[in-house]
């Protein structure tokens, strides 16, 4: 069996897009499909490369092969990646001073128009991860995986995206829009900054503008050097996602996105945090606050997030160069609503943040409800830019609204939370037997949606279905990815 082979060149540099070394001397050049019209040059000279390596033909990338990343790959409008369940694909870092695109990290970026399936099952996940050897791996070795796709964000039509990637936002309106299939998938050791100017990252996972006929299920970032998950506007929807490690951000949504998600937990290293202060939750509707719609009206339900069962890290973090922040930091016009969701260990539950958030929250376009604060310096607070500062009392006010149900100060040992629930290389998040996070879950208002799988529970995980189990992987760093012979 062929362990490892090669799929793209660049002719003129002799750099591979996806690349792999072969046990057999003579590599079939109709490469993992078997078909012959499979585009294996993707770029035909230097000038098209420095902008990025296309996939301009349908492609499949099989799973016995481990296949190797090497920069910003493009899925062309109206072009299909499919990668088998089970495939093993590593990620490189971009080097420095290397000719052309191979100086950026290696990264997947499906276009507007192009869909990537990556499907694969609880028994064989595919997994995306660094090249780098068990025990050296680091944050931030390769870039992750980009969405473009054609539903409405509220940026500006010439605005670029992040990170170098081409393109623009564009004026694009398809709510239903299909960018493809990502199931039981793992993405590790990605997220990472190009520079030390503002928005020039990537996340583990980025979606741009991405419609709800796109599929998002059964994920887990680990290890990201950015964000695990950030939305840039869009309509797409997801459950079971997994926050494990991450550096910045959890689950960030931005520019108007209004998707649904159920079902996500977020395990926090206490000693790695980012210099622009980490949070489980932040949302803006735009980083200007210029009042654009629509307004980020994102709908969570069913989130566990779990940093510190100590004292909550707000000073400096001995890895990182930043510190911990608030479990939900929900500033600039923001109509984030979160429901039926235990929050536990960080300096700051809730930072309400500008009182045009406020606004929003206060005619009701901004639900929580249902939620657990535990273990929390500070549960709830106001704050804000000058001429726009939200009061703590105003902040608890709306926190505390009847109908909301929310509590702000649970003692954590009366959660009755898993024993192994912080454990960093093998949590447990099923809830023990009498825990009040077992009942009184809320569904109201934005949280009866028929998207929403009512449960009688809060958080993410009741005392019977590790929805996590079989998939995910709580030590990457010491797996050693192999194919399955």
């Amino acid at each position: 069996m062929r362990h490892l082979r090669s799929l793209f060149f660049l002719s003129l540099l002799s750099l591979a897009v996806f690349s792999c070394k072969n046990d057999d001397p003579d590599p079939d050049p109709e490469g993992p499909t078997g078909a012959a019209d499979i585009d294996k040059y993707a770029v035909k000279n230097a000038s098209d490369a420095a902008a990025g390596w296309d996939i301009t033909k349908n492609v499949t990338l099989s799973a016995d092969t481990i296949w190797t990343l090497k920069g910003y790959i493009y899925v062309k409008n109206g072009v299909t990646l499919t990668i088998e369940p089970g495939t093993i694909i590593k990620g490189v870092k971009g080097q420095a001073g290397a000719p052309a695109n191979a100086d950026k990290p290696g990264t997947i970026i499906v276009e507007k128009g192009g869909k990537l399936i990556a499907n694969g099952t609880a028994e064989k996940p595919i997994v995306f991860t660094s090249s780098k050897a068990a025990g050296q791996r680091q944050y931030g070795d390769w870039g992750g995986i980009v969405l473009i796709g054609k539903a409405k964000t509220n940026q500006p039509a010439s605005n670029p995206f992040e990170g170098g990637i081409r393109g623009q936002y564009g004026s694009d309106d398809v709510a239903t829009d299909n960018s493809g299939s990502l199931k039981y998938v793992r993405i590790e050791f990605a997220g990472t900054s190009l520079s030390t100017t503002a928005n020039s990252e990537i996340n583990g996972l980025t979606c741009y503008g991405v419609g709800s006929g796109t599929t998002l299920e059964h994920i887990q970032v680990s290890y990201s050097g950015d964000d695990s998950y950030e939305w840039f506007g869009g309509t797409v929807n997801a459950k079971y996602l997994v926050a494990f490690r991450g550096w910045d951000d959890d689950f960030d949504t931005d520019n108007g996105f209004s998707g649904k998600i159920q079902f996500g937990v977020s395990l926090r290293d206490t000693a790695v945090a980012d210099q622009s202060s980490s949070n489980a939750f932040e949302s803006d509707s735009d980083a200007n606050t210029t009042g654009t719609e629509p307004f980020t009206s994102a709908v969570f339900a069913n989130i566990s997030v779990f940093a510190a069962n100590g004292t909550p890290n707000a000073v400096q973090s001995s890895k990182g160069s930043g510190k911990y922040q608030a479990a939900m930091h929900l500033r600039r016009q923001t109509s984030l609503s979160i429901f039926n969701s235990v929050l536990v260990g960080y300096p700051q539950g809730l930072r309400l943040d500008d009182d045009r958030t406020l606004a929003n929250a206060t005619a009701g376009n901004m639900q929580l409800r249902g939620i657990v604060f535990s273990n929390m310096t500070t549960p709830v607070l106001g704050a804000g830019p000058s001429g726009h500062a939200v009061t703590n009392d105003q902040a608890i006010a709306f926190f505390d609204m009847t109908d909301s149900k929310n509590q702000k100060a649970v003692t954590l040992t009366d959660l009755l939370l898993n024993t192994a629930n912080f454990n960093l290389t093998q949590p447990n998040f099923l809830l023990q037997a009498n825990s009040p996070l077992l009942k009184d879950a809320v569904w109201t208002g934005k949280g009866a949606d028929t998207f929403f799988t009512q449960t009688a529970y809060r958080g993410a995980f009741d005392g019977t279905n590790n929805w996590t189990s079989g998939w995910t992987n709580w030590d990457p760093q010491n797996t050693p990815y192999e194919v399955v012979q």
